[in-house]
C-alpha cells in the first residue's frame, strides 16, 4: 500500500526552498522623493535576497493615472519586480508592503506553467 500524502506527512526538504517565478506589481505614492522610492524598492530587494531569491529585473513604469482614487490619489508611481524566490519570500514581501504607508497597491503573480515562465523570462529581458 503506498503512503498517503493527507495530514502529517513530510513534504520533500527541496520542495521547500525551490525558486518560483514571481511578479510583484507595486504603486507607491505620487509625492514621494526619488530617493523614497529607491529605499523602498531595495527595501523588496532586501526581502527577496534575504530568503535566498534573485530579482531578475526592476521596470520603472513611471506615474500613472489610478483607475479611481485611493487614499485621495488620483496618481501612482508604478514598478514591476521581477523575481525568483521561494514562497515564504512572497509571504515576507506582502506583510512588509501591507504594513508601508507609502505603499497605495501591490499585486504579486507567480508564472507556474513552462508557457507562463518563458512569457515571464521574456518580460523581465525586455526591461
Amino acid at each position: 500500500m503506498p503512503p498517503c500524502s493527507g495530514i502529517g506527512a513530510k513534504k520533500p526538504e527541496g520542495d521547500l526552498m525551490s525558486l518560483r517565478h514571481y511578479e510583484t506589481m507595486v504603486i507607491v505614492k505620487p509625492t514621494l522623493t526619488d530617493e523614497e522610492k529607491e529605499a523602498i524598492i531595495e527595501n523588496i530587494k532586501k526581502v527577496i535576497s534575504d530568503f535566498k531569491g534573485e530579482v531578475v529585473a526592476v521596470d520603472n513604469i513611471g506615474v500613472r493615472e489610478l483607475a479611481y482614487p485611493i487614499e485621495k490619489f488620483e496618481r501612482g508611481h508604478y514598478y514591476i519586480i521581477y523575481y525568483k524566490a521561494p514562497a515564504e519570500a512572497v509571504i515576507e514581501l506582502e506583510r512588509q508592503l501591507r504594513y508601508n504607508e507609502e505603499v497605495l497597491r501591490f499585486m504579486t503573480v507567480k508564472y507556474e506553467t513552462k508557457k507562463d515562465i518563458k512569457r515571464w523570462e521574456e518580460m523581465a529581458k525586455n526591461v
